[in-house]
């Protein structure tokens, strides 16, 4: 069989040529960034990103990219605050409803059922019901581009975490027991997400 034949070869400006499109599929499982953030005015926000991940370990900084400039941008940006909620296997439905398209003006952690608890040192709350949450400050937004240097419709969103809470029952012997949090992953397809258990582990050190 020849390469041509073993691989489904496309090139994404002329289409996948598939049922749904691959991409978020092939990069996955992802993390989820379940971002808290307030307006100017003091209205809650709430809303869970496909596109997240850490990016630097000291200082730590995580970021998400927004498909659109939505609410969660606009009031990280007035504010330079926002925290991050740990999706867990028991929070995916009120997850999943805090990414319903509502108008700014709704209060998303009252849509979903879920408590905003006081932040301890940003003034943004974090989600009460999770088990690890991040306080950050903003410090970077970059509008993504092309190759050629055409602007998208996608704005990162960097922050520093300041502040970390952790379920102290998820400390063993000090190690965060990162299976043990339920953390649910996004994947491909329309619907689609994984969770992780403690019989999928493998430990492998670094050389040298």
């Amino acid at each position: 069989m020849s390469d041509h034949d073993a691989f489904h070869f496309y090139e994404p400006r002329n289409g996948h040529g598939l049922p749904h499109d691959p991409f978020n599929a092939l990069v996955a499982p992802r993390p989820i960034g379940w971002i808290s953030s307030k307006s100017a005015n003091g209205v809650l926000n709430l809303a869970p990103y496909s596109f997240f991940n850490a990016f630097n370990y000291r200082p730590p900084i995580i970021g998400f990219a927004s498909v659109g400039y939505k609410d969660s941008v606009a009031n990280i940006q007035d504010t330079g605050e926002f925290g991050w909620n740990l999706a867990t296997r028991s929070l995916a439905e009120p997850m999943n409803q805090s990414c319903a398209a509502v108008e700014p003006e709704v209060d998303e952690f009252e849509l979903a059922g879920l408590t905003p608890a006081p932040s301890r040192v940003i003034d943004v709350p974090r989600v009460a019901e999770t088990p690890v949450s991040f306080e950050c400050r903003l410090s970077q937004v970059l509008r993504l581009t092309g190759a050629d240097g055409s602007q998208t419709d996608t704005w990162l969103v960097l922050g520093e975490v300041v502040g970390v809470h952790i379920d102290r029952r998820l400390l063993v012997d000090g190690v965060y027991d990162t299976a043990a949090g339920e953390p649910i992953l996004r994947a491909g397809g329309p619907a689609d997400y994984f969770t992780i258990g403690a019989d999928k582990r493998f430990r492998m050190r670094r050389p040298g």
